[in-house]
């Protein structure tokens, strides 16, 4: 039993991009010890296969098919939810894409398509969230950043920006709702195995590669979740991993200037390695 469960008794959870990826695995993780879970998603087949997997689990599915970069949907999803649990306890903001391109290459469109969904789905989360947390004088928001808001790798300037926002608002936030009962929380892995990768539109090299740093990494989303959830019952506010995304995190905090250097060298020779073949 985790930590939290023991914390929130009601068992109350609010997850986006539960269709697949982290989203499922935290879903998963938390229906074995017996919550109800709002489960949102864009992918309505994701979504179902998910709930059914979540209540053969033990949990309480409570599915909503979402795009989050819709304050308007978002809205109404959030006080759905807050009617059908009665509550909240832990809010993931979690939906997520991946992308990248040389920075002047990538459209602004995307930049905007990108900005909608990584940023300002997690601004409305927390907005339409924070109100009934407050009121209930208890509750947990756990943003999903990147390792990449950390190593600001050449090439994914729309993704680097997004996750380095999702930190910014969770270290106001932490310090904003700190006296209020609400603990925050904000997720920083490095690559872990999902299917990130179909949603890119910076063009297949762009998809190559990061299909490439998937495949390479050894991180599984179950593995992931495990210690996301183990880590928030200790009120952790940043949860950095693995051990290589900390040691990253202390580098660049010591020697700024040649971190940047040698993210740039590193990423353009695992770059080019991916491509050649």
């Amino acid at each position: 039993m985790y930590a939290l469960t023991q914390q929130f008794p009601k068992k109350r959870a609010f997850i986006t991009g539960a269709g697949s990826g982290l989203g499922r695995a935290l879903a998963l993780a938390l229906a074995a010890d017996g919550w109800t879970i709002g489960m949102a998603d864009n992918q309505p087949k994701a979504l179902e296969a998910s709930a059914d997997m979540v209540a053969l689990a033990g949990g309480k599915p409570l599915p909503y098919l979402l795009d989050v970069a819709d304050k308007d949907q978002y809205k109404i999803v959030a006080e759905q939810f807050l009617f059908d649990a009665e509550g909240i306890d832990l809010l993931f903001n979690n939906a997520g894409v991946g992308d990248g391109s040389i920075f002047e290459t990538y459209s602004l469109e995307n930049y905007e398509w990108m900005v909608g969904i990584n940023q300002m789905g997690v601004v409305y989360g927390c907005w339409y969230f924070i109100p009934a947390m407050k009121q209930q004088g208890y509750g947990h928001i756990l943003n999903t950043a990147s390792a990449a808001a950390i190593g600001c790798a050449p090439t994914m300037a729309a993704y680097n920006m997004t996750k380095a926002a999702v930190v910014a608002i969770s270290e106001t936030l932490y310090s904003e709702l700190y006296d209020d009962g609400i603990q925050v929380s904000c997720i920083q892995p490095t690559y872990f195995k999902t299917n990130i990768a179909q949603s890119v539109r910076g063009g297949a090299a762009t998809q190559k590669i990061t299909e490439s740093f998937i495949n390479r990494s050894r991180l599984e989303a179950n593995e992931v979740a495990n210690e996301i959830l183990i880590r928030a019952g200790k009120k952790e506010l940043y949860i950095i991993l693995p051990k290589a995304a900390r040691t990253m995190w202390k580098l660049k905090r010591l020697a700024p200037t040649w971190f940047r250097l040698k993210v740039k060298d590193q990423f353009m020779a695992a770059m080019n390695k991916a491509l050649s073949r």
